[in-house]
């Protein structure tokens, strides 16, 4: 079993002239948007740029201070040593950073952070980041079951039209989860003289989308350099439509623990694929498909605000900060659940009944069926 670390160890002092770029490499641009650059990358108003074998020892140094963003902010605990084996490489030592911008605004209810990875020969990788820790990054999150376009994706648009200006050359766009959810949607909505210059995006285990943002033009126009990669038991990145098709990556977790990108398994210079994501990924699919789909976007709203409002009930802002005070979260949530009112409650009700509705439709994909066992005249039980 191989993943992204050992990539680099057999990829690392190879230049992309002398091996060009490739799915894996996607994947280790996506993750690199992740790391709190702040105070080391220069900023959406900078003309500026930094070296990455630079930026991790800078990095490096500003981690070792524990008042530091960078001792407190990793998303996970790779992500330090990921950091620190790409600058030492010859592959993205030599490469730059710009444009780092990272943003949280709870009154908009928008996360949004990006990275500009680029070489002098390199054409550039706009990495949009995932969904943080943050409370808020989440609601955003569920906000795209309602909204036809949320924050940070029209910030992603936006974003990507600011770098096309710097650069007079090819694009490529991608990220990780949400990330990957906002790579295809600023390509297949920034403007179309941008989009033309783009060569590849990439959408790694991030949401899908709305049938109607698929069937708009300008997402049609991009669709044929859209790849999207998911594990096999992927959660995150089957929610939604995916009409531009999917390949399936084996990952060394189980269950959502496959998000993570640094158990997906690869060989040489490409991921381990496989045929198709397996019946746990199927049930989940299908049952949150038909449950939106049994739900109007005011039903979906009413019960992600009420979620929401559930959670801030505890004065956290992360999901660290929940977790850290368990007892006091669990209080205030359980208070703020009781204070309900009652025609709210009924409707969240009904609204979770049709996801039980769901579930009971779709159990088939993951509980064995009785009856074609009788039928086959299958043991319930059998030994070897």
């Amino acid at each position: 079993m191989a993943n992204i670390f050992d990539y680099l160890d057999w990829r690392g002092d190879l230049t992309f002239k002398q091996s060009p770029f490739n799915p894996v490499d996607n994947l280790i641009l996506s993750r690199l948007s992740y790391l709190p650059f702040e105070d080391i990358v220069p900023g959406p108003d900078s003309q500026d740029s930094i070296l990455l074998s630079d930026a991790s020892e800078r990095f490096r140094s500003l981690a070792e201070n524990p008042d530091t963003r960078q001792f407190s902010s990793v998303h996970m605990k790779e992500d330090p040593h990921l950091l620190s084996v790409l600058g030492a490489s010859k592959r993205f030592g030599n490469l730059r950073l710009t444009h780092y911008v990272n943003n949280i605004d709870i009154s908009e209810e928008e996360q949004f952070s990006a990275l500009c990875i680029f070489g002098k020969t390199f054409p550039p990788y706009i990495s949009f980041r995932g969904t943080d820790w943050t409370i808020v990054g989440w609601k955003e999150d569920f906000n795209m079951s309602f909204l036809s376009a949320v924050p940070s994706q029209l910030d992603a648009a936006a974003y990507l039209e600011k770098i096309a200006k710097m650069f007079r050359k090819s694009l490529r766009v991608g990220g990780h989860s949400k990330g990957g959810n906002l790579a295809v949607y600023a390509s297949a909505f920034c403007n179309k003289h941008v989009q033309k210059r783009i060569i590849e995006v990439y959408n790694n285990d991030g949401p899908g989308f709305s049938q109607d943002i698929i069937d708009a033009p300008s997402f049609q126009c991009v669709m044929n350099r859209i790849h999207t990669f998911v594990p096999q038991t992927s959660v995150i990145g089957m929610l939604f439509e995916h009409e531009e098709g999917y390949t399936v990556v084996e990952s060394a977790q189980k269950g959502l623990m496959q998000h993570d990108l640094f158990s997906w398994q690869v060989v040489y210079n490409d991921f381990v694929r496989l045929d198709k994501v397996d019946n746990s990924s199927k049930f989940i699919d299908k049952t949150m498909k038909e449950w939106l789909s049994g739900l109007n976007p005011e039903q979906r709203k009413e019960l992600v605000n009420h979620l929401y409002t559930i959670l801030t009930s505890t004065d956290a802002h992360s999901l660290q900060e929940l977790t850290s005070q368990w007892l006091k979260s669990a209080a205030a949530m359980i208070k703020t659940i009781n204070d309900t009112d009652e025609t709210t409650k009924k409707h969240l009700s009904r609204i979770f009944s049709i996801l039980v509705k769901a579930a009971k439709n779709n159990i088939g994909y993951i509980l064995p069926d009785p009856l074609a066992r009788f039928q086959n005249h299958e043991p319930a039980h059998q030994t070897k």
